[in-house]
């Protein structure tokens, strides 16, 4: 028999690692039937619609009718539109709103949500096909990239136009004159509003 003394944590009285939790009550736990809220809002981090609209005004000028809330930035293959709604189908019907709008020019809305990224065209107010984002980013001017991605924010762009600066009456105005300059460009033969193809 030996005389050296037991552990304290020996014989009967130990438990195994772990089983020393309080106990729970599993008959109030409930596991809910979503559990999106785990994963975050399921909303974009950011949206933007790629337009053929030559210069930032015009398309904030749409956007102010349309009532939307967006950033219009000029680049050199049209306006980009960075939207401030990101709630529920918001992006979905901005896209919707300014191809109504601007009638015969295509749109893509494009969002993203983490490393994710989404692209769809909308044309006369229509939601078309899903397209693949390295296509739009590999037709895309560097700024374009940038901005899509989040290299860069609107904050360090220049010619920035908010749709909120521009009232109703002003933007009736503006487009109205860019139409009928689209209508004379057309009739001379060289692009309009639509971008370099005169779409």
């Amino acid at each position: 028999m030996s005389d050296s003394p037991r552990p304290e944590n020996d014989g009967p009285s130990s438990t195994p690692p772990g089983d020393d939790l309080p106990d729970f009550d599993l008959d109030d736990f409930e596991i809910p039937d979503d559990l999106s809220s785990l994963t975050g809002s399921g909303e974009p981090e950011f949206a933007a619609l790629i337009t053929q609209i030559a210069g930032a005004e015009p398309l904030a000028a749409a956007s102010s009718l349309a009532q939307l809330d967006l950033d219009a930035v000029p680049t050199s293959v049209g306006a980009v539109g960075v939207l401030k709604d990101l709630a529920g189908d918001a992006p979905e019907q901005a896209a919707a709103a300014i191809s109504q709008l601007v009638r015969g020019v295509p749109l893509v809305l494009v969002t993203r949500t983490g490393e994710q990224m989404t692209a769809v065209r909308f044309a006369d107010g229509v939601r078309g096909d899903e397209l693949a984002p390295g296509l739009v980013l590999g037709g895309a001017p560097e700024s374009v990239v940038d901005l899509l991605t989040g290299a860069t924010s609107v904050a360090d762009l220049d010619g920035v136009v908010g749709s909120t600066s521009i009232s109703k009456f002003k933007a009736v105005r503006m487009l109205t004159s860019a139409a009928r300059k689209a209508r004379k460009a057309m009739g001379k033969g060289e692009p309009g509003l639509g971008g370099k193809d005169g779409a």
